[in-house]
């Protein structure tokens, strides 16, 4: 039995339509995610890695530049990324509860604030990369990362992450990368999650 395992989606395939078409999903779960499951547990059976934990095998290879150690941070991040990234999307949506929504309004402004920095910050970001809404040092932010690079090196705690890589919206948006963000502010964050993932950090 392989060491890391490919997480079950939260929702069915169809459940974020029209904002994410099943099609997106399939293919973007299915070989995208899975890929890089499939490709970690490759690199790191019979290594010391193949004892640790997703999140163990991330820092530890963070800042190694060797091939091989490159090879083996982006395909862990880029498992726990997308973990994340579905469990930051629920076709309930939601909203902030009130301990959430008074930081998000001390630190960011309000929460239609938040939703516009989301936004700005995945259509300003160049290339692939990730958005997210991160808690560190008792204060909230809007941070970008590049490419596998993710809030969980950096000390953020992540609450909601949005991906910015082409292959999560283009069949659906094309490049219109700015379209696929805002549908998924507006409706499709999972607010029930990041509450729970808040309390959890303060």
């Amino acid at each position: 039995m392989s060491h890391i395992q490919l997480p079950r989606l939260p929702w069915a395939p169809s459940s974020l339509e029209p904002a994410i078409s099943a099609r997106t999903i399939e293919a973007h779960y299915g070989k995208h995610h899975k890929g890089y499951v499939d490709k970690l547990n490759k690199l790191i059976i019979g290594t010391d890695y193949d004892a640790l934990t997703l999140e163990q095998i991330i820092l530890e290879t963070a800042g190694d530049r060797s091939k091989a150690g490159r090879a083996i941070f982006n395909n862990a991040a880029q498992i726990w990324n997308h973990t994340r990234y579905w469990d930051s999307l629920s076709p309930e949506g939601g909203a902030p509860d009130d301990a959430l929504a008074a930081q998000i309004e001390t630190d960011l402004g309000g929460l239609d604030k938040l939703k516009d920095e989301l936004v700005r910050k995945g259509v300003d970001h160049f290339a692939s990369g990730w958005v997210w809404l991160a808690w560190s040092s008792d204060k909230l932010q809007v941070i970008d990362t590049h490419d596998a690079d993710n809030a969980l090196v950096h000390g953020y705690d992540a609450l909601l992450v949005l991906d910015l890589w082409e292959h999560a919206y283009y069949l659906d948006y094309q490049q219109e990368r700015e379209r696929h963000l805002r549908a998924l502010v507006e409706d499709m964050l999972n607010w029930k999650g990041a509450n729970a993932r808040f309390a959890k950090a303060r």
